[in-house]
């Protein structure tokens, strides 16, 4: 596999939870994609449109929400470089939700015919998708459970923890600073609570002496005791 090829990062986490042959991994790679740049905040998929391509993360980050008609958003998931931000798209006829740039961001548009052919074609591939989208609904039920049953402190904990542990799994190296782009607004909206509510529970949390974050930075200064106020374990993430 050439190590270059804006596909590597994906191939290596599949890779990481599937038995992909070296056929399978050339395969990927010659996929048909078209690479594309987005500013932040613009949209990347739209509610009730449909669907032509799937787009892999190249570099950036994204977010997926719903609106509710009162204009109200409510974020359902974060997305890191490496990752699928739509890959049920390539099967599903119409978008249900929206996916929007949290960073500018650079993209891989694979049109979803080629997917379904890279499918049918190749079983170990077929899995590493299927895998794919049972850890998205994975997070989106752990999501459910944290905005549901736990409180600010803890949801703010639990998603400050899973993005680290996201990160490092997909090659990111161990380290003390983490780019972290989400603004306040974004996390109360990701965990149900008002912008007021969030920033007393962030001051609370640096107040402790777990993180720091400023300018876009993340610090952990206290893993294991972030982890234990976040009610944290990793097993949903299911190492991929």
């Amino acid at each position: 596999m050439d190590q270059m090829s804006p596909l590597a990062p994906l191939i290596r986490r599949w890779s990481s939870c599937t038995q992909l042959s070296d056929d399978d991994r050339h395969a990927i790679e010659r996929l048909p994609f078209t690479e594309r740049t987005a500013p932040r905040e613009s949209y990347l998929v739209r509610e009730g449109e449909p669907t032509t391509s799937c787009m892999v993360l190249l570099k950036g980050f994204a977010y997926r929400q719903k609106l509710v008609t009162d204009g109200a958003r409510q974020i359902i998931s974060f997305h890191i470089p490496g990752e699928f931000i739509d890959l049920q798209n390539a099967v599903l006829d119409v978008s249900d939700h929206n996916v929007q740039c949290l960073t500018r961001a650079q993209l891989a548009v694979v049109p979803k015919a080629a997917l379904l052919d890279i499918m049918a074609a190749r079983p170990a591939v077929r899995r590493a998708i299927w895998l794919e989208t049972l850890i998205d609904a994975s997070i989106f039920r752990e999501w459910v459970v944290n905005v549901g049953r736990r409180d600010a402190r803890t949801r703010i904990a639990h998603l400050l923890c899973e993005l680290i542990v996201r990160l490092r799994n997909s090659g990111e190296a161990e380290r003390s600073v983490w780019q972290f782009p989400i603004t306040q607004e974004q996390i109360a909206d990701a965990t149900g609570l008002t912008p007021v509510h969030t920033n007393r529970t962030l001051q609370s949390l640096r107040r402790d002496g777990l993180i720091t974050l400023s300018g876009g930075e993340l610090s952990v200064l206290d893993w294991d005791r972030l982890a234990e106020t976040g009610d944290f374990n990793e097993r949903f993430l299911h190492h991929c």
